[in-house]
């Protein structure tokens, strides 16, 4: 049951919060609004799809940042109560220091469960619209997925290739697919110039089509100039967009991860850490209230600013933190597991420590 003190630190806590977000999003908005409005005048981008974009951004960027609003706010705050000497009279009068900070984990709760189904359900289909807004007007020429030199296991016995894969044309180039049977053994082998999706007709287009079928020991050979045909797979199965992981919603993330991990795609880092993220997220709630509270329940001289100043740095460098270890998961053999979870647990012992020092 919520007592006073509870309901009072909680009403400072969430409406400090909103306040954050009421007043860094916008600011976020016109920030990138002023950086790209070249490129949407350029470029002819409708009102509408603006619009559109301005809100799912709000909703994506908005949502990675949640911890960090949270962070500040709880510094902002808390700093008052400690330079109105609020927190003095609370542990004056008999309140512990861990019953003090009830309330926060409290707070702390309610936006981890907010970041979580917003990470999990509602941002995943906000980032479909953001992200082809921004490779079709911001990025331009940019390639939005692998082109080069694909490999991709269809089941157990079926793997295909292809050398580069041109996803504006659907056209893949030295393309081969084999099958295997019992005991790793080659059945057969098929081997085109390019394999182009021919959409009118919903089939694929063969040039210079080689078939190789081994049988009873020998090699049978069959050959087209052209062949059109159909298989199980899509074109576009070939090499998904750089940014698939994002736009899948819990439970599809997990069957697109089980999928390419059946397939053996080079790239699974990057989808298992998209999932570790979200996550992290919620727990980076908790992890951020701490430190703020440690750091902004004591009375400095210098008062805010100092605690503002310290709590912008921590904020900076959990950041920092979390850029390089996902980047080390994503190009190197680091584990997207360790990756989510260091920055963590290197700023929770840092909570620790601070909240400790605090209640000294």
């Amino acid at each position: 049951m919520l007592t006073i003190l509870d309901k009072y630190i909680l009403k400072r806590y969430l409406v400090t919060f909103l306040g954050m977000l009421l007043l860094f999003v916008p600011i976020g908005i016109m920030a990138n609004l002023a950086e790209k409005i070249g490129k949407i005048i350029d470029n002819e981008a409708p009102l509408s799809e603006v619009i559109v974009f301005y809100g799912n951004f709000t909703l994506v960027i908005g949502n990675l940042l949640l911890p960090i609003f949270l962070f500040l706010s709880i510094i902002f705050f808390t700093s008052k109560l400690a330079s109105n000497t609020e927190i003095v009279a609370i542990l004056s009068s008999g309140v512990s220091y861990w019953r003090f900070l009830r309330p926060y984990m409290i707070g702390a709760a309610l936006v981890a469960i907010l970041i979580f189904f917003m990470g999990m359900f509602i941002v995943p289909n906000a980032s479909i619209g953001f992200n082809e807004f921004e490779y079709k007007y911001f990025k331009k020429g940019k390639q939005n997925r692998q082109t080069t030199n694909i490999f991709t296991q269809l089941n157990e016995n079926d793997f295909i290739y292809v050398s580069s894969f041109d996803p504006d044309r659907q056209i893949g180039y030295n393309f081969t697919y084999e099958h295997f049977g019992e005991g790793e053994q080659l059945k057969w082998k098929i081997a085109a110039q390019n394999i182009r999706w021919v959409e009118k007709d919903s089939l694929y287009r063969l040039t210079s089509y080689t078939k190789r079928k081994v049988k009873d020991g020998y090699e049978l050979l069959e050959t087209k100039r052209k062949l059109d045909t159909v298989f199980s797979f899509q074109i576009n199965d070939l090499t998904p967009v750089s940014y698939v992981a994002d736009t899948k919603n819990l439970f599809e993330l997990n069957e697109f991860i089980e999928d390419q991990k059946r397939k053996g795609a080079s790239n699974i880092n990057t989808y298992v850490l998209v999932k570790y993220k979200r996550w992290a997220l919620p727990i980076a709630a908790f992890v951020l209230t701490i430190i703020a509270v440690a750091v902004s329940s004591v009375k400095r001289r210098g008062g805010m600013g100092v605690n503002l100043a310290f709590g912008i740095g921590v904020a900076f460098i959990y950041i920092f933190f979390d850029k390089v270890f996902g980047t080390m998961a994503e190009q190197s053999g680091f584990s997207p597991l360790l990756a989510v979870i260091l920055p963590n647990v290197i700023f929770g012992v840092l909570g620790i420590y601070l909240l400790q020092k605090a209640k000294r």
